[in-house]
């Protein structure tokens, strides 16, 4: 083999780029080449694991030699076919001139995050670690918690361009088996160019991705996902991504916390019920607020009427337009404090809710009990923040509703919604199971919590193979 004609022809299938590197040695008059990408290849761990011992080896050099000696566990002859894919993917290949053979020698490294509690699932009590952008650290992550031959990987790629590794992870005779024939057919029917995170498959592997119902759950705690593959869940891990998507997925399980399962089981259910009371306020109340204001007014205590009178007699705009303009302040103030640094997105809050809030309500251009309104919704979002987006979404809807059809509008539309909802089905799963269709199993673990030891079966809401998962003791 000609080692310096197929290091050309790497590189010129590379297109020369600046993180290409190669090395030709000559030892006992056989030429060796090493090719790799310095931008993922540790230096250290190439001299000390490849070319030190080829360096230091007396004897001749051979292709099973060569095998021998590399200090790395995953060592393979590699085809000229693969020899791109393989030195994208971290590997670093090694020629020589006496063999056709060309030996792979995979000793990718660069740095990754340590994992660590993720922002979006702090917990008071239970496990702090979060997945990171690393697939195989957060593999990693899931096997300490599955000490089982059950526990399975299987590995897809993804994207013309970034050949995104995703991994499907599953429980061997718990899960059932057509989930993850769906779920694998779906992944391998995506055509795209590239998947840059997680969030990119949500749509792809959708029922109705035009929908503005979250379908497809996700977590960024090991122990969640751990929890949820018990259950007959497949997991859906991405390299570069540290959210891992479940399926089938429930409505049900945003209203859970993993902090109802390290604490007492009526103080969860009574957090259950409170997180169902603010879904209701954010949703609903402005939108019925206004529908009082311009319609129904007359059904309001006297006290009542006489306090909202006194406070916007003197505001300039229509409830309509005061609502609206104060949740679309609300809306700016909050996208501007996510994506200003910590102190001025800190200042930034400070300024709009004293000096924009108070000063409105003094000058006379907002009413106090609109405010107070505006912004219990705005908070009560957060009880359920995996939600968030598509509460938003419906404040609004209902909103205009409430303003234009008044309150027989609002039940008309809930009652479209629950109906709609109600028809969406997620890999088997009804969306809003175990309510509707009722199962009594299930709801042990729905809006109520009982102890775990109540709960010998795991959901009928999704089919899985296992239903037994405690055995009463004789």
């Amino acid at each position: 083999m000609d080692v310096l004609k197929e290091i050309e022809k790497i590189k010129k299938q590379l297109h020369n780029s600046v993180d290409v590197a190669s090395r030709v040695i000559q030892k006992n008059g056989v030429f060796v080449g090493f090719v790799y990408l310095k931008s993922m290849t540790d230096n250290l761990i190439f001299s000390q694991a490849l070319f030190e011992p080829i360096s230091n080896f007396e004897g001749e050099l051979s292709f099973e030699v060569l095998s021998e000696i590399v200090k790395a566990n995953d060592v393979e002859e590699c085809e000229s076919a693969d020899f791109i894919k393989k030195i994208l993917g971290g590997a670093v290949l090694i020629f020589l001139s006496n063999s056709e053979d060309v030996l792979s020698v995979d000793i990718l490294h660069f740095n990754t995050r340590a994992p660590q509690e993720p922002p979006t699932s702090p917990v008071i009590m239970g496990p702090r670690e979060g997945f990171t952008e690393d697939y195989k650290t957060n593999m990693t992550l899931l096997r300490r918690r599955f000490h089982s031959e059950e526990l399975v990987f299987e590995e897809l790629v993804v994207g013309k361009s970034t050949q995104t590794k995703i991994v499907i992870s599953y429980l061997d005779g718990i899960v059932d088996k057509k989930i993850v024939k769906e779920v694998k057919k779906k992944i391998e029917s995506i055509d795209i160019d590239g998947i840059v995170d997680s969030y990119y498959l949500i749509d792809l592997i959708s029922n109705r991705p035009n929908s503005i119902l979250k379908q497809i759950g996700q977590s960024e705690k090991p122990d969640i996902i751990s929890a949820k593959m018990l259950e007959g869940r497949v997991a859906i891990i991405v390299d570069n991504s540290p959210i891992v998507l479940t399926v089938p997925f429930v409505f049900l399980e945003d209203l859970q916390n993993s902090n109802d399962y390290y604490t007492n089981y009526t103080y969860s259910t009574l957090l259950r019920f409170i997180r169902v009371a603010a879904i209701l306020m954010s949703v609903l109340g402005q939108g019925i607020y206004i529908a009082l204001q311009l319609f129904h007014y007359n059904i309001l205590p006297m006290k009542y009427l006489i306090t909202i009178a006194d406070s916007t007699q003197q505001v300039p705009f229509t409830p309509f337009i005061e609502i609206l303009f104060i949740s679309l302040l609300f809306q700016i103030l909050y996208e501007v404090s996510l994506r200003l640094p910590s102190y001025l997105g800190l200042a930034t809050s400070v300024v709009g809710a004293l000096i924009l809030g108070d000063t409105g309500v003094k000058a006379g251009l907002l009413s106090p009990p609109t405010v107070i309104v505006v912004a219990i919704a705005k908070i009560a979002i957060y009880t359920v923040p995996e939600q968030s987006s598509q509460i938003t979404l419906l404040q609004y809807v209902f909103i205009l509703i409430g303003a234009s059809l008044g309150l027989l509008g609002i039940v008309g539309a809930s009652i479209y919604f629950l109906a709609y909802a109600n028809t969406i089905e997620n890999f088997g799963a009804p969306y809003l199971a175990p309510f509707s269709p009722f199962i009594f199993s299930d709801n042990k673990d729905g809006v109520l919590k009982v102890p775990l030891s109540s709960m010998e079966n795991r959901p009928k809401s999704f089919k899985n193979e296992k239903r037994k998962r405690i055995n009463e003791s004789e």
